[in-house]
């Protein structure tokens, strides 16, 4: 069985590549996932992609305040891209603790992103679990 890990790693990847090369998200997810990995593990990189693209001007509204100084667009898009995935799965995905969703976020951006990017994710996104995604009671 595929770890949860690894599934965060594989729905950052087509979410991702869809904004990159602007792809459909079934011919992204065919090419991350394929089948070579069992059933759960290929449903939870879907529910996680396809939940994250559909939440995303909602996590937007939501991380927006809470940036200081920063704007949405001006992030790394790795960056933009984990804080969508990462609020999406604080604020949507009940059996997955806020602490999992944080500290996964931030392993994945230590990883693929700069320097910086770990101790910046866990900061908003810990504000955003602190405010439940009412972005006026900022922590």
């Amino acid at each position: 069985m595929a770890s949860r890990r690894l599934g965060r790693e594989q729905a950052l990847q087509a979410l991702y590549s869809m904004e990159i090369g602007h792809r459909e998200p079934a011919d992204v997810l065919a090419d991350v996932i394929g089948d070579a990995v069992d059933a759960p593990h290929r449903t939870f990189v879907r529910e996680l992609v396809l939940g994250t693209l559909e939440y995303r001007q909602e996590a937007d509204r939501i991380v927006g305040p809470l940036l200081e100084g920063w704007a949405l667009e001006r992030l790394p898009t790795i960056d933009r891209l984990l804080l969508q995935m990462g609020t999406y799965e604080l604020l949507q995905c009940a059996g997955t603790p806020a602490a999992v969703a944080i500290n996964e976020a931030v392993e994945l951006a230590k990883r693929f992103s700069t320097e910086d990017s770990g101790r910046f994710i866990n900061g908003v996104l810990s504000a955003v679990a602190k405010t439940g995604g009412e972005a006026d009671a900022q922590a």
